[in-house]
């Protein structure tokens, strides 16, 4: 019996150093990074809701532009994997990525809600909320500066259904109708046909829909501020701190460099061209 023993306590070293040997195995098979099974895939998988000049779809090709569709595409060159856009809406674009119908979510504002939920990169750019409308509208004071200045009884403000725009809005606004819309270009048609009094959304947005119409379109930059907040890219929660590194290393040269900014003109610029 006691020889039993003794053989069973000169194996437990041998046994806890088996044990410790798996775990290392296990570790190892667990700490891969999400990119390296990305590029195992062969594919980058990006969410994208469209949002001139973020992200843009040609309905008659399917082709994505805009300068985040862009930094996705610049992204998979960077992985060696090709870029796959998988169509979706601003309501379900947080709960597609959870769910991991895609890898990254494009031009998603950080908001602390959404922390909850997903990861972020750093911001490829700075965003605030603005307001355009008809400077003919009598609804619209002239000298007005602030939410509360527009934020009458009567008027009526479209904004693109679950977007950050609509979030903010929804949470100021008291007396004026909310006109919740699925896209881009059904929001400007309700501003252009008079169906809505003024157009909430991001103010470079609002730059190009008041470009398009300098007759009459004017934009305001209520203060106090609406929101301002970094536009990033949205990442899987589950992403560790390396794996989100290689997204921020890759985004912080691009703005560093000026690569952005150079993106962006160019979606401005074929926004533009398309209005005319």
């Amino acid at each position: 019996m006691l020889s039993l023993i003794t053989s069973a306590l000169r194996a437990l070293p041998a046994l806890a150093l088996m044990g410790a040997l798996s775990a290392t195995a296990a570790q190892a098979q667990t700490t891969e990074g999400y990119w390296q099974g990305v590029q195992k895939a062969g594919t980058l998988r990006c969410g994208a809701a469209v949002a001139p000049p973020y992200v843009m779809r040609d309905p008659a090709t399917g082709e994505y532009s805009g300068f985040f569709a862009d930094l996705c595409k610049e992204f998979a060159e960077v992985l060696k994997v090709k870029p796959e856009f998988v169509d979706t809406t601003w309501d379900n674009i947080v709960a597609g990525l959870q769910a991991g119908k895609w890898d990254v979510s494009l031009a998603l504002n950080r908001t602390p809600a959404r922390a909850m939920a997903v990861q972020f990169s750093v911001p490829a750019m700075e965003y605030q909320i603005s307001l355009a409308y008809n400077k003919n509208n009598p609804k619209i004071a002239a000298g007005a500066a602030s939410v509360a200045d527009i934020d009458k009884a009567g008027v009526t403000l479209a904004v693109m259904s679950g977007t950050a725009q609509d979030k903010a809005i929804s949470a100021v606004v008291k007396n004026a109708t909310i006109m919740r819309l699925p896209g881009n270009d059904e929001t400007r048609l309700a501003v252009t046909s008079k169906r809505a009094d003024i157009l909430v959304d991001a103010s470079d947005t609002n730059q190009l829909f008041t470009q398009s119409n300098p007759d009459w379109a004017v934009a305001l930059n209520p203060t106090p501020a609406l929101a301002k907040q970094g536009v990033a890219f949205g990442l899987p929660h589950q992403l560790s701190a390396a794996d989100v590194e290689v997204v921020d290393i890759f985004l912080e040269e691009k703005v560093a460099t000026g690569h952005v900014d150079e993106l962006i003109r160019k979606a401005v610029d074929e926004v533009l061209k398309g209005a005319k």
